[in-house]
């Protein structure tokens, strides 16, 4: 027997209505915003947290100088029309680009995010 349900993500950030806006355009979520916190759900449980934090500083990725910590894979089918898209909702691609059958970008506040093929 489980002991939980879906997993909620949290991400730190200086500004959680923006980053809210951000995931919920980009995934097509409900979008929900409060003081300090915000939220998008895909509205079967899944759902992404934004907690603000004073005096927030971004990851270096790919360097460790600070870490990322943690990052969002999100399965496209195009990804030149994934990429457009987000940068178009203030995403920055970023210059690192490891990999063919992914893209990394930083989202508005810094956190690195792949868009990868299906």
């Amino acid at each position: 027997m489980a002991i939980a349900r879906l997993p909620l993500v949290v991400i730190d950030c200086p500004d959680p209505g923006a980053l809210a806006r951000f995931y919920g355009a980009m995934l097509d979520w409900k979008i929900d915003v409060s003081t300090d916190r915000a939220a998008v759900c895909a509205g079967d449980g899944r759902c992404i947290s934004f907690h603000k934090v004073a005096g927030y500083t971004p990851p270096t990725w790919p360097t460790q100088d600070r870490p990322q910590q943690m990052h969002l894979d999100v399965i496209v089918d195009d990804l030149d029309a994934a990429e457009a898209a987000v940068i178009d909702l203030g995403a920055t691609k970023h210059q690192e680009q490891p990999g063919t059958s992914y893209r990394v970008f930083l989202d508005p506040a810094g956190h690195p995010f792949c868009l990868c093929l299906n």
